[in-house]
């Protein structure tokens, strides 16, 4: 019986690239057909509970049995497994539109519902959660030169890694409008890459919050190598406790935070940042968004990565972020950058897997790698992308024009 319904749901997912599957009874099902620039993969399933585990929910059940090494990968990887299940469905199909039916609509709106609250008091727990692992995994995956853990900006010309990490910093500084003497506010500061960038470009004063003690820690010591400590501060701290204490900043940046704020929480954000500023402050937001309207998060991310999570659509930024009287001067999207970088930090998790193995286990590495092909599949055929979205509290603070941000941009970039 399992087979037979796993054979009909895989079925219905597949039609190109080819899919062997074979199943603890030694029987072996051929599902989809060869085509150009769709992987090929067999995979074997070493019990008879993983058929159910996976049509009980695809994705916590196919991580759980990937996990847990009751999924064994024959030929391809994990991240080809995946790609193959969404090439077929891409989020931009085409195709006439219809209304969703009236048990989708139950569905998706109890599941938005059941979105976590992420309170102040639980915040500090879901980042310790994903950031307080160890800082010695992260140096294996990211970029060495500033450590961001966040989608790179592949301009013209940027092949690497590293290059591109560097070219988002400075689009991101371009966008902020800095000016000599200016007091900036990096929320959600990581390892300080942000911070120590902009106080070595720029004659600004930069503090960083975040809620890791590892983050905090390696932070301040990057600064100090750096010779900026002088310029570069970072505090163990809540936004909504630093607002609470009345300092003001001329730009706020935040970088990859948005997502761990939770929805129900977007409007105190926004009313934070917006007391946070000086009147004629700026603001730039960049965080992962949905292309389409509000969702929810699935099971496995929810578990095992991001606890209170929330990936937001746009529309949703914009409407928490207007109840606060900030003026969004400028947004642009950022379609497959996030993809190559996630493709760039899934090679070097291959190419150090027996570190990462060594500083964990298979089961975590496995996790860990799940993890990444799904997010890469998101972005490259689902319906993730990136946004910035830049703010101000006046409409004149800003140049009328763009120029002003490729003329920065290029200035910092190397020739």
């Amino acid at each position: 019986m399992s087979e037979s319904l796993i054979d009909r749901f895989l079925g219905k997912a597949i039609a190109k690239g080819r899919l062997s599957v074979t199943f603890p009874s030694g029987n072996r099902h051929e599902l989809g057909q060869p085509a150009a620039g769709f992987p090929e993969v067999a995979i074997r399933l070493t019990d008879s509970k993983v058929a159910r585990d996976i049509l009980l929910d695809p994705r916590l059940g196919a991580g759980e049995a990937y996990m847990d090494g009751r999924i064994v990968i024959e030929q391809g990887d994990v991240i080809q497994l995946v790609q193959l299940l969404r090439m077929n469905k891409p989020w931009e199909r085409g195709g006439e539109l219809r209304p969703p039916s009236p048990l989708r609509r139950i569905r998706d709106s109890l599941k938005f519902a059941a979105t976590s609250f992420n309170e102040a008091r639980s915040s500090k727990r879901n980042v310790s959660h994903h950031y307080d692992i160890g800082n010695e995994l992260y140096r294996l995956m990211l970029d060495p030169g500033h450590m961001q853990y966040s989608c790179a900006y592949w301009a013209e010309g940027v092949d690497t890694l590293d290059e591109a990490q560097e070219a988002k910093l400075a689009h991101i500084a371009a966008k902020l409008a800095l000016t000599d003497g200016q007091r900036v506010l990096d929320i959600g500061c990581g390892w300080g890459g942000m911070a120590i960038y902009l106080a070595r470009h720029f004659d600004v004063r930069v503090h960083g919050i975040t809620l890791s003690q590892e983050q905090l820690a390696l932070a301040k010591e990057r600064a100090r190598a750096e010779g900026v400590s002088d310029r570069v501060s970072f505090e163990l701290v809540d936004y909504r406790d630093l607002a609470s204490r009345g300092e003001k900043f001329d730009r706020i940046v935040s970088v990859g935070m948005f997502e761990h704020v939770g929805r129900p929480q977007f409007e105190t954000f926004f009313r934070c940042c917006a007391n946070l500023l000086t009147d004629e402050g700026v603001m730039l937001l960049h965080t992962i968004g949905r292309f389409g309207g509000p969702g929810s998060t699935d099971a496995f991310t929810a578990k095992y990565i991001f606890p209170g999570g929330y990936i937001p659509a746009l529309s949703e930024t914009l409407a928490a972020s207007e109840k606060s009287r900030l003026i969004h001067t400028d947004i642009e999207t950022l379609r497959l950058h996030y993809a190559k970088t996630l493709r760039a930090w899934y090679a070097n998790c291959e190419a150090n897997r027996d570190a990462i193995v060594g500083l964990f286990d298979e089961r975590f590495y496995r996790m860990w790698t799940f993890y990444l092909a799904g997010a890469t599949a998101a972005f490259e055929y689902g319906g993730m992308g990136n946004y910035q979205v830049q703010f101000a509290r006046n409409r004149r603070t800003l140049p009328l024009t763009r120029d002003y941000i490729q003329r920065a941009e290029s200035s910092l970039r190397p020739h």
